[in-house]
């Protein structure tokens, strides 16, 4: 077996910390992203998720600290880094007034490639994800699921080595979900690193290899899932990680009989 040790990891972030006025979202935080991993990364709302992932993928200036990406420091390296990087940010607006066809190969265009290798590329992926009969059609017609996997094609043209999703399954319908998940497995079985922040922790605990706790902008556990879960569930050991679990029947009038 390889000397794990010495493997560069896919993400090594450092003291990274962000404030917003007097609100610090992200304190001091530490995270490794081991190569090859289906990393889970969850936290309730306002837990700083969103704020690291943007901070690690380019997108967001930290006050303070370090993100490398295989062994690339990200923002001295902005324009070499953002190669290696493959993101889908939740809530972002596509420019939905092109159809799928033209927003893949847009974002293949965007990121320097030759046409030709993108024209390949996109049908590859509109065929991959199950889009190539509504590649004509505009994304503002897509349902979410549709919408999710085209925004992911996008996220893939380039080939990068990473790939960080923030809320990929959310108001995806199970079938879509699934066939969404087998095409990130075998990402990851092909040599790539998938994050996946998400709010589903059944859904992480089943899909995940590594996992992160983080809440109120610092981390509070990290490892394989299996360490941090450890003999209970992930959603249980999460509930008591991060706390806040009210236990109550209710009021009297919310009660039948």
């Amino acid at each position: 077996m390889p000397d794990t040790s010495t493997i560069i990891p896919a993400l090594q972030i450092i003291g990274l910390t962000k404030r917003f006025g007097e609100k610090v979202a992200v304190n001091s935080v530490d995270l490794t992203v081991p190569r090859g991993s289906f990393f889970g990364l969850v936290g309730p709302n306002g837990a700083g998720k969103t704020t690291t992932l943007s901070m690690a993928t380019g997108l967001l200036r930290p006050d303070s600290g370090s993100v490398a990406v295989h062994g690339l420091d990200v923002w001295s390296n902005l324009v070499d880094a953002k190669k290696k990087i493959g993101v889908l940010s939740d809530g972002v607006r596509l420019f939905d007034r092109l159809t799928g066809l033209q927003l893949v190969t847009y974002a293949g265009l965007l990121s320097g490639m030759e046409r030709s290798v993108v024209a390949e590329r996109a049908a590859d992926l509109l065929e991959l994800f199950d889009l190539d009969a509504v590649s004509g059609t505009l994304v503002v017609d897509y349902s979410a699921g549709m919408t999710k996997k085209v925004a992911l094609a996008c996220a893939l043209i380039h080939a990068p080595e990473l790939l960080v999703l923030d809320e990929p399954f959310e108001s995806v319908d199970p079938v879509s979900g699934a066939n969404i998940r087998d095409i990130l497995h075998g990402f990851v079985e092909s040599g790539g690193t998938v994050i996946v922040s998400s709010h589903a922790m059944d859904l992480v605990q089943r899909m995940c290899d590594h996992v992160a706790v983080i809440a109120d902008g610092r981390v509070l556990a990290s490892g394989t899932t299996d360490e941090v879960r450890g003999s209970s569930t992930l959603e249980d050991r999460f509930v008591e990680l991060v706390g806040g679990r009210r236990h109550g029947r209710g009021p009297e009038w919310l009660r039948i009989s």
